[in-house]
């Protein structure tokens, strides 16, 4: 009998277990790229699953995604089974656990169904519109541009689309040939700024208090140490939960079908709230839950966040994806276009005001702007409340530039002082030196004469 395994024996995945996560990524991403973004199978197969996590990048090669267009399902046989990812309308594909059969798939429930009227995009709130893929007139931002498509910014760089715009105007506005403005793709881990402003909605709403405990309904024993971890804590990645050496990685909910109440709500406390920080996928999804036990029912829970935020200001393509127990998985997958991006950075320009109305906290901006008590490495950006902070730290930009970002080069950068938003999506290559956003931001704003 073999009394002792090393921490690393015990981390690894089996092989069973890898080539069921390999078939539900590629379930998943053909599912949403397909009824979320509307995009076709080769090129799903270019950018969605090309230059991906190594975990499982070779697994995925042998499999083959079956697609239902009519019942909007995408079915991955392997070895062990089938792999199933449902579409259903503004919530996206949720994954069917590991084991589930096709029956299973009537059992999945939404409170928005199943049609899918896609629109276009009206182009609101913004007057002034620079027509999409033609020069600015302004030479030197039409270069800098240019280098975005290119390698300049990065040798592993894959640029799919770089919106530039102010309140009033979108300045520049460019996609790759077979895409614009209606193109959906991942976030990845802008959605954790995404959710930040959901919960800054529900705080505006007087539903949640972020200096408050969570009062999650798991950690309520006396003497349980997480009922003191508050929502501001979690925000600003200082919950002092364990979250393995990589924080990133919850890949049971990305790609195995797990439910977050089953992985991110059993992590135990190994530091005092607010002492580290460390970048934690668990963080955002705990904040969430947090939202969740806070609202009357699932069904609510789940309409609030486009009743009070998305639906609001114009994020009509964006969608929120869940997991089968319904909680939405808002550290990564949503799936969301480069305008609805820029409408959520010009809520954010606007102190939370958008129309007249006051859809999040006066001070949220400045709240999300400001250090968390615990901070990165000197050689990363700050980190506020689910943003990443451009402060002191880049003397080339702005002190107040915030920054949305996601994998695979996914950016919105806020610079309030300069009244700006710069988008910019792509599908960077795994393993080389991705888009430098900075360095982008820097010359966008040399072109535009504002440094």
């Amino acid at each position: 009998m073999v009394c002792c395994l090393s921490a690393s024996a015990i981390a690894e995945k089996t092989d069973t277990t890898l080539d069921a996560y390999a078939a539900g990524y590629r379930a998943n991403f053909t599912c949403s790229a397909v009824f979320n973004g509307g995009k076709n199978l080769s090129d799903i197969e270019e950018d969605e699953l090309t230059g991906i996590y190594p975990l499982i990048a070779e697994r995925i090669k042998p499999l083959t995604a079956a697609i239902n267009h009519q019942e909007k399902w995408v079915a991955v046989d392997y070895a062990d089974g089938t792999r199933y990812s449902v579409w259903r309308a503004k919530l996206g594909c949720v994954d069917l656990p590991i084991g589930a059969k096709r029956s299973d798939i009537e059992r999945v429930e939404s409170p928005f169904g199943k049609k899918h009227s896609p629109q276009k995009d009206s182009g609101q709130p913004w007057q002034q519109h620079a027509p999409i893929n033609a020069p600015s007139g302004n030479d030197a931002l039409d270069t800098t541009i240019q280098r975005a498509f290119s390698k300049h910014y990065g040798e592993g760089s894959r640029t799919s689309a770089i919106l530039i715009a102010t309140p009033e105007a979108i300045i520049s506005e460019h996609y790759p040939s077979g895409a614009g403005p209606e193109t959906s793709q991942r976030t990845w881990s802008v959605a954790k700024s995404i959710a930040a402003t959901v919960i800054g909605a529900a705080v505006q709403q007087g539903v949640v208090d972020i200096d408050q405990a969570t009062g999650l309904t798991s950690w309520s024993h006396p003497l349980d140490p997480r009922q003191h971890i508050t929502l501001k804590h979690l925000l600003h990645m200082s919950s002092g939960l364990d979250s393995n050496v990589t924080g990133s990685r919850t890949d049971s909910v990305y790609m195995g079908g797990g439910l977050i109440r089953d992985t991110a709500m059993v992590s135990a406390v190994d530091v005092s709230p607010g002492k580290r920080w460390k970048y934690a996928n668990n963080d955002t999804l705990l904040a969430m839950r947090t939202l969740r036990e806070n609202m009357p029912s699932l069904e609510q829970y789940q309409r609030f966040v486009f009743d009070a935020l998305l639906d609001k200001i114009g994020m009509q393509h964006t969608h929120l994806e869940t997991d089968w127990h319904g909680d939405f998985i808002l550290s990564s997958q949503v799936w969301t276009t480069s305008r609805d991006m820029a409408r959520l950075g010009l809520l954010h320009l606007n102190n939370g005001q958008w129309q007249g109305e006051q859809i999040l906290p006066e001070n949220w901006l400045a709240f999300i702007s400001t250090p968390g008590s615990a901070q990165p490495p000197e050689n990363s950006p700050g980190y506020g409340a689910q943003w990443w902070l451009y402060n002191g730290r880049f003397p080339e930009l702005p002190d107040d530039t915030i920054a949305a970002r996601g994998n695979r080069g996914q950016y919105l950068v806020i610079i309030p002082s300069e009244a700006l938003v710069i988008v910019r999506r792509g599908y960077d290559l795994a393993g080389q030196k991705g888009f430098n956003v900075h360095d982008f931001s820097r010359d966008v704003l040399q072109a535009l004469g504002r440094i």
